[in-house]
């Protein structure tokens, strides 16, 4: 790849999980190779990441997102909630739900005013792992968490899968209380779904399970530039040749080596292992599924993910 990177990018989920111990040479819960999460981090700049917005899953999560935004100022920035997977975590808390949420709030209002978080979620629901979190704790805690967004006030970070109607609804009665909207993260939903979401003012996320199906395209195709972010979800939605997107990646720039990880090597990406320096393929399939510039994707996608998560970038 170029030495100068020409685009400047945003990973989020956009969504980056840099928090999950697999960039730290964790699989699986045994240390396979050496903890490598700088070089991974080194890989995104030398893509042209700019920012990364590292998820907070639980409030464990949360407070370690929080730490590596500590550690990597101006680079990293966090967000603050309760994957919908992890819903029953309130129920199993010690000290109950409310005490879940009480820290839950105040860890979201202190990082807010220190400047590292810059989004409350990753929550919202998510009906095709109902073996994780059954639905009527997810809908409980989906309902619980929107009030304590309406308390904290910054951007959602947003989950839905399979569940648009209780997603829309319950997201619908909170809106006004909600001014700053949000992403709707790692979108896979029909485009009647995200028609909705766009007309409810929220943004699409885009990443490689965005984009696994004919109908996925269709979609994504559809996404208004004005709502539209890019991320690449590491270390999951890696694209795959097995994927309606990888037609479109014919003349997208070669990514870093990967390897193994039997065979790790240090400065090799992983195999199996999606990271930052992969976006650059998330925006030229996007690009080529548009039939427009990448350089127009990618200005639209820092813009938009600036102007809503603010990341230190000062707004025209």
């Amino acid at each position: 790849m170029d030495s100068e990177p020409k685009f400047q990018y945003i990973d989020s989920k956009i969504g980056i999980n840099l928090t999950d111990p697999i960039f730290r040479g964790v699989h699986h819960g045994s240390q396979r190779h050496a903890d490598d999460f700088e070089d991974v981090i080194q890989r995104g700049l030398d893509a042209g990441c700019k920012k990364f917005m590292v998820t907070g899953s639980d409030l464990k999560e949360s407070e370690h997102a929080i730490e590596i935004a500590k550690a990597h100022p101006g680079l990293c920035y966090a967000t603050v909630g309760v994957h919908p997977c992890s819903a029953k975590h309130f129920d199993s808390h010690p000290d109950g739900p409310d005490a879940l949420l009480a820290s839950l709030k105040n860890l979201a209002l202190s990082a807010k005013q220190a400047g590292h978080a810059v989004a409350f979620g990753e929550f919202g629901l998510d009906y095709d792992r109902l073996f994780l979190t059954p639905k009527e704790q997810q809908l409980k805690y989906f309902e619980a968490q929107l009030q304590v967004a309406v308390e904290v006030q910054l951007p959602l970070f947003l989950h839905s899968r399979a569940a648009a109607e209780d997603f829309e609804r319950l997201l619908g009665d909170r809106l006004e209380e909600l001014p700053k909207r949000g992403l709707v993260h790692s979108f896979t939903g029909t485009l009647e779904e995200m028609r909705r979401i766009v007309d409810m003012g929220f943004d699409v996320g885009v990443n490689g399970c965005s984009m696994k199906t004919e109908e996925n395209i269709e979609v994504v195709r559809a996404v208004p530039l004005s709502h539209l972010q890019i991320e690449t979800d590491g270390p999951w939605c890696e694209m795959r040749p097995s994927h309606a997107s990888a037609k479109y990646l014919k003349d997208a720039p070669p990514l870093p080596k990967a390897v193994k990880k039997e065979k790790f090597v240090k400065g090799a990406m992983v195999k199996g292992r999606n990271e930052p320096a992969t976006i650059p393929h998330v925006a030229y399939a996007i690009a080529k599924i548009k039939n427009i510039g990448v350089e127009e994707v990618c200005e639209a996608a820092w813009r938009n993910s600036t102007e809503m998560f603010g990341l230190g970038e000062k707004q025209e």
